[in-house]
């Protein structure tokens, strides 16, 4: 394990690395292909390193991490409700990509997260909020009421309540005009509720 100490230094800061972040480093260093997968395995087999997708990993036990292997994603609906401080409740992480993934719940670190397809047009309408010591991508509170009219899903009562209280019609209006007409049917009879 020559280069163990050098790979461990040079990714273990980053909330995630890619299996060919990791090749390109290792290149340079004239290390094969069979070595890298052996050092990524030996590290995994350890609990040193976690998969959090095809491809990607990461060193930090934070489950909120697992959305980097998604580029580019938002976390959304429950999860954003939870970090916009509209509800209380526990949720598992909620990633929102336009990527051609498969939709669903995924186990990582021994933890489930929901990952959710969104076609490219509807991919907008998030900030960056900072979550311990990261910044993470969490749709806006305007996007969220939308993300769960285009979902089709129900808005727990008590959090639509605190939700509605944080939108700026300004910006409503302004995300409603990139969505679909079934969408802002939706939405609207959300805010009449």
């Amino acid at each position: 394990m020559k280069y163990l100490a050098e790979f461990i230094q040079r990714f273990e800061s980053r909330p995630f690395f890619s299996i060919r972040d990791a090749r390109i480093f290792l290149k340079k260093k004239r290390i094969s292909a069979a070595y890298l997968h052996f050092l990524l395995h030996y590290l995994a087999k350890r609990g040193k390193i976690h998969r959090l997708g095809k491809g990607a990993y990461t060193f930090r036990e934070d489950i909120m991490v697992a959305g980097f292997a998604f580029q580019p994603f938002y976390y959304g609906l429950h999860q954003a409700l939870s970090l916009h401080g509209c509800w209380n409740q526990a949720t598992n992480p909620v990633i929102i990509t336009p990527k051609r993934v498969r939709p669903g719940i995924r186990s990582v670190m021994g933890a489930n997260i929901v990952v959710r397809r969104v076609r490219p047009g509807m991919f907008f309408g998030f900030e960056r909020i900072q979550e311990g010591n990261q910044w993470l991508p969490v749709s806006t509170p305007e996007k969220t009421l939308i993300d769960f009219a285009y979902f089709r899903q129900k808005i727990p009562e008590e959090a639509k309540r605190a939700l509605l209280r944080k939108i700026n019609l300004k910006q409503l209006n302004a995300c409603l005009k990139k969505s679909p007409s079934w969408v802002k049917k939706r939405v609207a009879n959300a805010l009449k509720e």
